[in-house]
């Protein structure tokens, strides 16, 4: 199955590191940067991944946006997402950019990544040293298991 994911991953390039593993087990995924490819076309994709850091308890705005505009209709869709603070609603924005193509949800997996944005830079980050190798690996896991 021909597979994109399109990601935004700043600051400390938690999320990128779970795609170039991936990437690494299944060189036909195709990744996206949205910021150096904001009108990229994924018509010829039948499954598609999400992926971001979390920004203030959400995906990145620009990642939304680009799935609003420019997620094909129908298809296969799965989420990949790091954070500094514990899991909790950060789905909602991409989650209704998705439901609004009907796309199908396949899976999701998170997973800690060093965040130092904001105040979190006073004391010096949270989540020290993740994503770890381990975590990593459970993104291959994952997305082995779609």
């Amino acid at each position: 199955m021909k597979t994109a994911i399109v990601y935004f991953s700043r600051h400390h390039g938690n999320t990128k590191k779970l795609l170039d593993a991936i990437a690494a087990a299944d060189p036909s995924v195709c990744l996206i940067d949205v910021t150096e490819q904001p009108d990229a076309d994924l018509s010829a994709f039948e499954r598609i991944g999400l992926a971001s850091g979390i920004y203030f308890s959400s995906f990145a705005k620009p990642l939304i946006a680009f799935a609003e505009a420019h997620l094909p209709e129908n298809r296969e869709v799965f989420y990949l997402y790091t954070h500094g603070a514990p899991a909790g609603g950060f789905l909602k924005g991409i989650r209704r950019a998705a439901a609004g193509k009907g796309c199908r949800e396949i899976g999701v997996y998170h997973c800690p990544g060093f965040d130092t944005v904001g105040p979190l830079r006073l004391i010096g980050g949270i989540a020290k040293g993740h994503p770890t190798a381990k975590e990593i690996a459970g993104a291959v896991d994952f997305y082995r298991s779609l």
